[in-house]
Parts: C-alpha cells; structure tokens; sequence
C-alpha cells in the first residue's frame, strides 16, 4: 500500500498564495516558485494542487518541487487554455489560489528505501517525477543505485537546463537523455525514450522504476519493461493527465473503480490490472 497522504484542509475552498518568482522554461512551460500566505504547504512526492485564477477557474498541477525543500513550493505550469493562459501572465508578488495537496496515491518513498531506483520521464513528466528524484538526492543514503531516463520530442522542448546539468556532474545519479528528432546542435542519443533502457546499468529485474510521460509512451515503455522482466508490483505509473476537480466529485478521471485524483495519481502497475484502459 502507499503511504497515506490525505490531508484535513477544506477540499473547496481555495488558500492564497504569493507568486515568489517565475521563469519562462521554453515556449509552453512556465516554472513558478510559491509560498502559502497562511500555513506552509505539507505535501509528499507525487501530489498535486489546484491552482486557480479568480473568475477563470481552476486546473490541477503537479507539485515538482521536493517537500525537503524549505521556503515555499515549486510548479510548472505548461499552457493548454484560458486558466493556464492567465497563469502564465502572472509575475512575482501576484496572488493565486491553492487547493490541496491532494493525492492519496504518492510515490512510495518508504517502500523504495535500500532499492534501486529508475526514473522514466517523458517530456514534462520530468515535472512531477523532480519532486521524487530530489527528494531522494537529499535523502541519499537511504536508497540504491538512482537512474533517471529522459526523453523529449526536440532540443528546444528541454527544461530544467542547469539542474540536469548538475545531476550530469554528480556521481551518485545515472541521467540519460535523448531526443525524439535529430538537430545539428544536439550531439547525445537520438531516439525514443526505450532507447536509453538498454544503458540502465542497475538491475532491471530488482528495481523500482516510475513512468510519468505523454499517454503514448506508457504502452512502449511497459512493454520494454516486461521484455526486462520487471514485475508489475515494482512499476508505478502516474496518471495525472485524466485529473480535472481534484477531490472525486466530477467523475472526469473516473477509470471503473478508480478515480485519479482520489486513488492516484501514482499507481502501482499491477493495481491496475483491471483497467487495462487506464493506461
């Protein structure tokens, strides 16, 4: 079972919180650093807020940054309409609305500990993924062999440039990365994601590995991971692309039994037997 993340906070009415600083990170993404106006956001690896724009509405974003971290949170914010729009117009010193954190499926911090970890992100599933991997780098003692795969479609579409640089610099973290499309100022691997398991030097068979990505690359990446012979209960797969409400309430993530938002977003693979449509 996973760690128990519920949280006591009224689940309608949203908190206020001071934009610190933002950053544009390429032509979609927005990062953003937060701080509660109130009491300071406790959340674990994997949760999300809703974040909202007054008379706009609201849109559920993974939390990115690790709860080690002191001084506020981190999101990134990637615009797709109205709400994420006005998001991304938003400077240092102006408010916004926090709902949350919600999620009673977060990435199994406990269970992982003395394990070898692999990380499998595709594009701005780095962005929920981060929130474990540091959490994990300032825990480092606690865990095994730390490997994260990287894929993105191009060059230009890469975020994070400094942090990914320093990981690289680091000798107790494995990153890889690759790009969907070949460009002359690119000089690493070239390829889908898949392409970077075969350089996993920790054994596959005994690790944890967590897959966060565009819905396309789950099935590929899965099946890779079966040909790896890793078993389901050591896969966990985030779904938060379905989340909408964030508590249970509209139904939009609904899979069967499940709901996203409530029973997720970080699923353990074999749980989700039933619902082969979920991934």
């Amino acid at each position: 079972m996973f760690e128990s993340c519920d949280t006591k906070k009224d689940i309608y009415l949203p908190s206020l919180a001071t934009i610190n600083k933002t950053r544009i990170m390429n032509f979609s993404e927005l990062y953003m650093h937060l701080s509660m106006d109130d009491e300071p956001l406790e959340y674990m690896p994997g949760q999300f807020v809703e974040v909202s724009v007054a008379g706009l509405g609201e849109a559920p974003i993974s939390i990115s940054s690790s709860p080690t971290q002191e001084g506020g949170f981190e999101l990134v914010v990637r615009k797709t309409g109205n709400v994420t729009n006005k998001i991304h117009k938003l400077k240092a010193g102006d408010k916004i609305g926090i709902r949350g954190p919600y999620g009673n499926g977060c990435y199994p911090v406990e269970e992982s500990k003395g394990k070898n970890l692999i990380f499998i992100c595709g594009g701005i599933g780095l962005v929920p993924q981060r929130s474990f991997i540091n959490y994990v780098l300032d825990n480092r003692n606690d865990y095994g062999d730390l490997t994260v795969l990287l894929g993105t479609k191009c060059s230009n579409q890469r975020f994070f440039h400094s942090e990914l640089f320093a990981w690289i610099k680091r000798d107790d973290i494995n990153l890889y990365e690759t790009v969907d499309e070949a460009e002359d100022c690119w000089r690493g691997n070239v390829g889908v994601v898949t392409t970077l398991i075969p350089k996993i030097e920790s054994d596959l068979s005994n690790a944890c590995v967590f897959i966060c990505g565009p819905p396309v690359m789950y099935r590929f990446v899965l099946m890779a991971l079966a040909d790896s012979k890793v078993s389901r209960k050591r896969i966990f797969v985030n779904l938060e692309r379905r989340m909408k409400c964030g508590v249970g309430k509209c139904g939009h993530c609904q899979i069967n039994d499940k709901y996203v938002c409530v029973d997720g977003p970080v699923f353990r693979y074999s749980d989700l037997e039933s619902v082969p449509e979920a991934i």
